[in-house]
């Protein structure tokens, strides 16, 4: 049992170490955390609440693959997505800033915006670190297009999806 605490606060450490994001995000992950998820959302706009249907998606590992069931959703504008951790965590939720359909800076804002306060950083949902932990994303306001997301702690191992939204 104190050898899965010590691998649990080791796993948190080197994960930290390695989050990453931006090279500005050592600074601002120190105290002023709260400040930029304040801000982002007052300059993209309101964060706006699901106004229709909730969708689930598993977060599931099993130590051979590491992967969200379903990979592939397509949804409504205004629908909303919970992410649940079933298997193996630590799990995120993070959309790839890169990818075309997030070129589009109001897009890119509403989905942030729309992850709420308790991000790790843009665009990415904070680590769930418990079986059964869920995260939950609103899709209003958000224009039509295919987004792409990923596990970070697992994206090497491919864990990734994709949220149609029409």
């Amino acid at each position: 049992m104190r050898f899965l605490g010590v691998m649990l606060v080791s796993s948190a450490v080197v994960l930290g170490a390695c989050g990453g994001g931006s090279k500005d995000a050592a600074p601002a992950a120190s105290t002023p955390a709260a400040a930029p998820a304040a801000e982002a959302p007052a300059a993209a706009g309101a964060a706006l609440p699901i106004t229709g249907k909730t969708w689930e998606v598993k977060m599931i590992g099993d130590g051979n693959a590491y992967k969200f069931e379903p990979a592939d959703l397509t949804i409504k504008a205004g629908d909303g997505i919970k992410f649940t951790v079933v298997s193996i965590p630590p799990h995120n939720v993070a959309f790839d800033v890169a990818q075309p359909g997030l070129a589009d800076a109001a897009v890119k804002a509403q989905i942030d915006a729309n992850m709420g306060p308790n991000k790790m950083g843009e665009l990415s949902s904070p680590l769930l670190l418990n079986i059964g932990d869920a995260y939950t994303i609103s899709f209003a306001g958000v224009k039509p297009g295919k987004y792409l997301f990923n596990c970070t702690p697992h994206l090497a191992m491919n864990m990734k999806g994709s949220v149609t939204v029409q």
